[in-house]
């Protein structure tokens, strides 16, 4: 007799359970979400996933009346009605926490995000738990239920719960600062400790840790709070680029301008080798197998930066061996290997008649005999400079001459407290330092090697034992002087800038200076 009055009473009380709120309800968040689904950006439908379920569990309160009746007798009226009215309620949280998922995503996906960059998954993450607490006191007001009554009962368990969850909630305000300044963001690649294996590309930030794939693929999962508290580097902040270094030992017999020219022309078009910002080579330091060379470039394939430094140092070894470079390899004093033999020195007869050669070009020289020529070419001090290097500085002391063998070097000058001004840049066989050779005056100008430069230096130690052997030459070496001072002056006029004043009588200049 029970079961035969079942039926009828539960379908009763689901028409009298649905009433005008209910489809109210349950309209309004079908209708925001199918908003939601039209207008959200590509990529993006995916976040309706919460809104979908929570209008699928709608449907359950439904499912427990027809399936679950309630017995038709007239002392289980009033339990009927009770539970008709739970069941009601929570029908309503659904319908109503589905509704407020909906329009936040509305406001922040299709609104938020169509104006600003793309709001974080953990800011979406907490709103919907703010939201979905709002649908559940919005629910127990209605029920008639005081929810600070239940706050205020609850709190000895919220106090256990937050400290069993302290570490948790740790994790969920440093996620929360991570998104809020922004160290690092998603595809970024960052470095979270000392250790160089912790290197990878950040794949998600999450309210609890960040997801991170480093170069062996393997996926590590960092707490966020362990993050706050780490000196990260970030390798794609602030610019895309990011710099890798390559340290490359050479002989000492091989000057570290020539090597770094060599180094900057292999790496010139390697793979992932940025021409902006363009590399560089410094002499980094001096050690027990020779001048290590710091080899700076720039990539923006970082995720393949073995590849780009091991196709780098293939062009530098190949370059080198082209020029003859070889690298040196750390020896002890006993060799089990055959060495080649070292490149033989300049012959002394070669070195001083390339020397005599270029002592010939020099003007004020004209006069001297082949033996003169010899005598400075013999005690002539060779130099070598490397490029930007000063060789010597206006208004400094100086007793002797330069003569180029390699390279070249610019002439500047200064006025006052004027700019320096360059004048000419002389090349192989040029000179200059005269006239503080023959007379000791301050340097009249600022002489900076161009590139490595090979300089023949004649002091006036040297001078004078020439002078000593011949003083006539006095007259000779007067002459050209002046010669020399009057084309000086010709050139800085033509530049504009003030002629030298008049020189006094060169010849008792120079009388006096060699004490002759």
């Amino acid at each position: 007799m029970i079961a035969e009055v079942a039926s009828p009473n539960s379908l009763q009380d689901l028409i009298f359970w649905t009433d005008a709120t209910a489809v109210r309800e349950g309209i309004l968040a079908v209708a925001a979400l199918a908003l939601f689904l039209v207008t959200a950006p590509r990529g993006r439908r995916w976040l309706s996933w919460l809104s979908i379920s929570l209008l699928a569990l709608s449907l359950i309160p439904l499912l427990a009346i027809i399936l679950f009746p309630q017995p038709a007798v007239a002392d289980a009226e009033a339990g009927v009605a009770h539970g008709l009215g739970h069941a009601h309620h929570v029908q309503r949280f659904f319908l109503l926490a589905s509704f407020i998922q909906s329009c936040l995503l509305l406001v922040v996906v299709c609104g938020w995000e169509r104006v600003t960059r793309a709001m974080p998954k953990i800011f979406i993450d907490i709103l919907r738990c703010v939201m979905l607490a709002m649908a559940l006191l919005i629910v127990l007001w209605d029920a008639g239920i005081n929810a600070g009554e239940l706050i205020t009962g609850s709190a000895l368990v919220t106090a256990v719960l937050g400290f069993a969850l302290k570490d948790t909630l740790g994790n969920v305000f440093a996620g929360l600062a991570i998104h809020a300044e922004h160290p690092f963001e998603v595809g970024d690649w960052i470095q979270y400790d000392a250790n160089q294996a912790h290197i990878g590309r950040v794949v998600e930030v999450n309210w609890r840790a960040t997801k991170v794939i480093t170069l062996d693929e393997a996926y590590v999962i960092v707490p966020n709070g362990q993050l706050a508290q780490a000196s990260i580097r970030n390798f794609t902040k602030p610019d895309s680029w990011s710099r890798r270094s390559i340290y490359v030992v050479t002989p000492y017999e091989v000057s570290p301008q020539r090597v770094q020219r060599i180094i900057l022309e292999a790496i010139r078009g390697s793979f992932g080798v940025l021409e902006h910002p363009a590399p560089s080579v410094v002499t980094n330091n001096f050690t027990d197998r020779g001048v290590e060379h710091w080899v700076r470039l720039f990539t923006n394939d970082f995720d393949k930066r073995d590849r780009v430094d091991g196709m780098a140092r293939d062009r530098i070894w190949f370059a080198l061996a082209r020029n003859g470079v070889e690298i040196p390899t750390a020896t002890q004093s006993i060799r089990l290997t055959q060495l080649p033999a070292p490149p033989l020195p300049e012959p002394a007869e070669a070195r001083l008649a390339r020397r005599v050669e270029s002592l010939k070009r020099v003007g004020i020289f004209a006069g001297l005999s082949s033996g003169h020529l010899d005598r400075l070419a013999m005690e002539g001090r060779e130099c070598r400079f490397a490029g930007g290097e000063p060789v010597i500085r206006q208004g400094d002391p100086g007793e002797s001459l330069f003569v180029v063998l390699d390279g070249s070097v610019e002439v500047s000058a200064r006025e006052g407290d004027g700019l320096p001004v360059v004048i000419t840049t002389i090349g192989p066989g040029g000179f200059f330092g005269e006239m503080s050779l023959m007379t000791g005056a301050a340097r009249s100008a600022t002489i900076t090697a161009k590139g490595e430069s090979c300089l023949l230096e004649i002091d006036k130690s040297t001078m004078r034992r020439v002078l000593e052997e011949q003083p006539s030459l006095v007259e000779t070496l007067g002459r050209a002087l002046t010669a020399r001072a009057g084309e000086r002056s010709t050139l800085l006029a033509r530049d504009g800038r003030r002629e030298d004043p008049p020189q006094p009588d060169l010849f008792q200049r120079i009388r006096d200076y060699f004490a002759m």
